[in-house]
């Protein structure tokens, strides 16, 4: 059956109170979101303490870097630091591969999600002009030195960097995706509400890179109007035809709602149908 966990909730403000939700509801293990100050990157380099707490409740984490997250910057001092932050988070994620040994799937990565930041972009009388896409091969620099320092951070441990659809992908980064992907240091999150609330335009791409897809993040959504982080059953995606490919491809999930009760519904929905234990 597929793994499920859940995000990093804001009405949980401490670590254990996350945990105890996780444990109540059955889930197998927390995704620790970096947007949050309590898991930068010192708190998750306090290994002894997260695992203490995971092993009293049985469930392992995933990590979520922070959003703002952006190794092509072009201030070289601000793309350093971002770089430094993902060095050491990947060493954190070394830290926990074991609690994910214990307790999870150990044919299964343990995945640092990320975001592609889009740059910013320069309005002109009649069209917006992105920064990364006029100055492209500046842009593929940065991401060939990215993927050459997770290459050797990551080593041969079992750590993906697994890149994430938001609200869809550029030109640019596309092929800067298609880049990464042909490292076996990263792979693919499908954020299905995300990828609903701007029409589906990723799927293709993403479907294209299909056996990339490690990590899912689920929720409900619409398109009209555009809504994601809905509880499971409140939307109008195709989520049986979602789970399916999740767990044809033994790809891990979140349920990706935002509050205590948004989850929990979501779990309701999927217990009723025996898709969890």
């Amino acid at each position: 059956m597929i793994q499920f966990g859940m995000p990093t909730l804001i009405e949980n403000d401490t670590l254990q109170k996350n945990i105890d939700l996780c444990s109540r509801l059955g889930l197998r293990f927390i995704e620790l979101n970096m947007n949050f100050p309590e898991y930068q990157t010192e708190c998750l380099e306090n290994a002894n303490e997260l695992i203490r707490a995971a092993e009293q409740a049985g469930i392992y984490y995933t990590i979520h870097l922070d959003e703002n997250l952006n190794i092509a910057d072009f201030n070289h001092l601000v793309s350093e630091a971002y770089l430094e932050t993902v060095r050491r988070t990947i060493a954190a994620a070394r830290n926990l591969l074991p609690l994910r040994d214990r307790f999870g799937d150990p044919s299964q990565p343990l995945t640092v999600n990320m975001h592609m930041h889009h740059g910013i972009f320069i309005t002109l009388p009649d069209r917006k002009v992105q920064m990364y896409e006029r100055d492209f091969s500046t842009y593929m620099k940065s991401f060939a030195a990215f993927r050459t320092l997770c290459e050797e951070w990551i080593g041969t441990d079992s750590i993906r960097i697994a890149v994430e659809n938001t609200d869809g992908f550029r030109d640019y980064e596309k092929k800067a995706i298609d880049f990464l992907l042909e490292s076996p240091a990263f792979v693919l999150t499908w954020d299905i509400g995300h990828s609903k609330a701007v029409q589906e335009k990723d799927v293709p791409f993403i479907l294209e890179h299909r056996d990339r897809l490690k990590h899912f993040h689920i929720h409900d959504g619409t398109d009209t109007p555009p809504r994601n982080h809905l509880a499971l059953g409140d939307g109008t995606i195709d989520l049986p035809d979602r789970l399916r490919l999740a767990e044809s491809l033994h790809a891990r999930c979140v349920l990706e709602t935002k509050t205590i009760e948004a989850l929990s519904r979501s779990v309701t929905w999927l217990r009723e149908r025996g898709l969890i234990e």
